[in-house]
C-alpha cells in the first residue's frame, strides 16, 4: 500500500493509461463500463477525454472503427472482461477485415488464476482468444509497460494496412502503484506512426506501360483509396487521363457519382469488357467476383495499387503490382505521367455511354413509378431527393435490399460520406457507424436501415438521444428479413423464418428517450419528415412502411444463399 504522505509522488495503472492516450491524441473513447474498467472511464472523463457510453460493446466497437476510418487514427473501444470483451470482438474483427484502425482495450481477470483455470470472475484468456481475429494483440503485465503497450497498439493499428488491435489490461495492473516520475518516464509518444511507403519507380513505369497498351481500361476505386485521403491526386489522375472509373460502395464520392467518366451505371458491361483494370485500394474479393469470368474477361490484365504485398496475386495474376501507400503511389504515378504517354480511349468511353444511359433511364422509370404501397425505390428516391443539396450529410446504410438499392439510388458528391457494411457484409454496424461519424465530424448523419438490420443495434437510439447527436434513422419497414410475405412451411401457425412484426412501429421506440418520431407511408411524407428532422439537427426515427412483398431474397447476392436440391 502506498504511503498516504507520498500520494503526490506516485501514480497507478489507471492514470498511466489515460496519460498514454492523451499523449498520443487518443481523446475519444467509445465503450461500456463495468468491472474492472469503470474507474478508468471516470478518470478519462475527468482528465478531459470524451467518453461515449453505449448499450452494447459491439456498437461501441463499430463506432470506434468508423472513427478510425474517418480520421486515420485509431478509434478506441473500452470494454469489461470476458463477455464484454467477446461482445466487442466482432467489431474488432470487422475493423481488421475492412482495414480500419481501431484499438479495443479490455480489462481482464487475475492472470495467475486464469492461467491455472481456477475459476476467477469472468475468467478468459482474452489475448489469445483475440489473436485469430485481429492484426495484433498485446497484454500489459506491469504498469511501467503501459506506455509501450499503447505505443505498440497505435503502430500496429495504423501502419501498413490498418486494422484492429487488442490491448489487454489485467485488473491488478490498473490498480498497481508505481513512482510517479518512473511512470512519466515510461510513457511513449509515438513518432511517425504511419510512415510513407513509396512504390518502386520501376513498378510505376510497368503500370504506365501496361495502361498505355490498353484499348479498354478501367480504374476501380476501393475504400482503401478513400481512406488514403489522396482525393485531389486521384481525381487529377482520372480526369487528366480520361480513363473510365468504377467506385466501390465506400469509395463513392471520391469523384461525384454524376461524373461523366463514372461507369457505375454500366458496371457489368465495364467489368466484362475491360482489358486492363487498375485497382486502387480495391481487393479482388467477393465484391469484385474475385476478378474471374464471367464477370470479368478471361484476358483482362490487372494493375494493382495496394500497401499489402501479400494482396498481390490473391485471386488473379497481377501483371503490374504497385506496392506502397496509396497517397505516395498516386503522387508517383502523376509525376511519371507525361503528356501523350496514354491514348485518349474515346471509342471505349463511347461504347460505355449507351449502356449508362439505358441504366439511367431504367432507374428514372423505377423512381417515377410511385407504387402504393411504397417500395424500396420510392422510399430511397425520396431520401435521395432530400440529400441532393446536402453533400455534407453522412449516409450510413445497411440491410439487404436497403443497402443494395440505396447504393444505386443515393448519389454521393463528397468522399467518405457513405458508410456501409463493407468487406464482411456485416449487419448491425448502423447505429455504431452513425454515432462514430457524428462524434468525430460534428456533421449530421442519415442512417438508412432495413427493419431487420436495425434490430441488431436498435437500442443505441437511447445512446443517440442521451448525447443529443444529429442522427436521423430512416427504417425501411417491410416486416421481414428480406421481405415480409414469407410463409411457415410447417403450417403450425408460428411465424415464418424470415418474418418480423408486419406493422411494427419502430418510431415509437425513440419517443421513450426524448427523440422525434415520424411514421410515413408514401414518398411525399418521407420527404417532408426527413427534411424536418435534418433541419432540427436532433435525434429522430422515421418509420417508413413499405410493401411487404418488396425486396428479393438476400438482396443482390442471392446467388450466395444455397438452395435445397431435394424436394421436401
Amino acid at each position: 500500500m502506498a504511503n498516504p504522505d507520498r500520494r503526490d509522488a506516485v501514480t497507478d495503472g489507471l492514470h498511466l493509461i489515460v496519460d498514454a492516450l492523451k499523449l498520443n491524441g487518443l481523446d475519444t473513447i467509445f465503450g461500456v463500463v463495468g468491472i474492472p474498467i469503470t474507474d478508468l472511464a471516470r478518470l478519462a472523463q475527468a482528465e478531459g477525454l470524451k467518453y461515449f457510453g453505449f448499450r452494447h460493446e459491439q456498437s461501441a466497437g463499430h463506432a470506434a472503427a468508423i472513427a478510425g476510418y474517418l480520421t486515420q487514427w485509431p478509434g478506441v473501444c473500452l470494454t469489461v472482461s470476458a463477455p464484454g470483451f467477446l461482445n466487442g470482438l466482432p467489431s474488432l474483427a470487422n475493423a481488421t477485415v475492412n482495414g480500419f484502425p481501431m484499438i479495443q482495450i479490455s480489462g481482464s481477470s487475475d492472470r495467475a488464476i486464469v492461467d491455472l483455470q481456477q475459476g476467477d470472475y469472468e475468467e478468459l484468456d482474452q489475448m489469445n482468444a483475440a489473436k485469430p481475429f485481429v492484426k495484433a494483440a498485446y497484454r500489459v503485465n506491469r504498469p511501467e509497460d503501459i506506455g509501450i503497450g499503447v505505443a505498440r497498439a497505435i503502430r500496429a493499428a495504423t501502419s501498413g494496412r490498418p486494422g484492429g488491435v487488442y490491448l489487454d489490461l489485467p485488473a491488478d495492473v490498473l490498480s498497481a502503484v508505481i513512482d510517479k516520475d518512473q511512470g512519466t518516464r515510461s510513457l511513449v509518444e509515438v513518432v511517425d506512426a504511419i510512415p510513407k511507403q513509396p512504390p518502386a519507380p520501376e513498378a510505376i513505369e510497368r503500370a504506365l506501360d501496361l495502361l498505355a497498351k490498353a484499348k479498354r481500361p478501367l480504374v476501380v476505386l476501393g475504400k482503401g483509396a478513400a481512406y488514403a485521403q489522396a482525393d485531389a491526386d486521384i481525381a487529377r489522375f482520372i480526369e487528366e487521363t480520361g480513363v473510365p472509373f468504377l467506385p466501390m460502395s465506400m469509395a463513392k464520392g471520391l469523384l461525384p457519382d454524376n461524373h461523366p467518366q463514372s461507369v457505375e451505371a454500366a458496371r457489368s458491361f465495364a467489368l466484362a469488357h475491360a482489358d486492363v483494370a487498375v485497382l486502387i485500394g480495391a481487393r479482388l474479393n467477393w465484391l469484385l467476383a474475385h476478378g474471374k469470368p464471367p464477370h470479368w474477361s478471361p484476358d483482362v490484365q490487372f494493375v494493382q495499387f495496394d500497401i499489402q504485398p501479400t494482396e498481390i496475386d490473391s485471386n488473379r495474376p497481377i501483371a503490374a503490382p504497385v506496392v506502397g501507400d496509396i497517397a505516395s503511389s498516386i503522387k508517383a504515378l502523376l509525376l511519371a505521367l507525361k503528356p501523350g504517354r496514354l491514348p485518349a480511349w474515346t471509342e471505349w468511353r463511347d461504347a460505355i455511354e449507351p449502356q449508362k444511359q439505358k441504366h439511367i433511364a431504367d432507374m428514372a422509370a423505377r423512381l417515377a413509378a410511385d407504387p402504393r404501397p411504397m417500395d424500396f425505390y420510392g422510399a430511397l428516391g425520396a431520401v435521395r431527393a432530400v440529400l441532393a443539396d446536402k453533400p455534407d450529410v453522412f449516409v450510413v446504410s445497411e440491410g439487404a435490399n436497403t443497402l443494395d438499392v440505396g447504393r444505386n439510388v443515393i448519389d454521393m458528391a463528397l468522399p467518405r460520406k457513405r458508410l456501409d457494411s463493407g468487406t464482411w457484409g456485416v449487419m448491425g454496424v448502423g447505429m455504431g457507424y452513425a454515432i462514430g461519424a457524428a462524434v468525430v465530424s460534428g456533421q449530421p448523419v442519415v442512417a438508412v436501415e432495413g427493419d431487420s438490420a436495425f434490430g441488431f443495434s436498435g437500442m443505441e437510439i437511447e445512446t443517440i438521444c442521451r448525447y443529443r447527436l444529429p442522427i436521423v434513422v430512416v427504417i425501411l419497414n417491410n416486416g421481414g428479413v428480406y421481405r415480409g410475405d414469407d410463409v411457415n412451411r410447417g403450417g403450425d401457425g408460428a411465424p415464418a423464418v424470415t418474418a418480423l412484426s408486419l406493422h411494427g412501429r419502430y418510431d415509437k421506440l425513440i419517443e421513450a428517450f426524448g427523440g422525434t418520431a415520424y411514421n410515413v407511408a408514401d414518398p411525399d411524407a418521407l420527404t417532408q419528415a426527413l427534411s424536418e428532422a435534418l433541419a432540427a439537427g436532433a435525434p429522430a426515427i422515421i418509420n417508413c412502411a413499405i410493401d411487404p412483398t418488396a425486396g428479393t431474397e438476400s438482396g443482390h447476392i442471392g446467388s450466395l444463399n444455397p438452395k435445397s436440391a431435394v424436394s421436401s
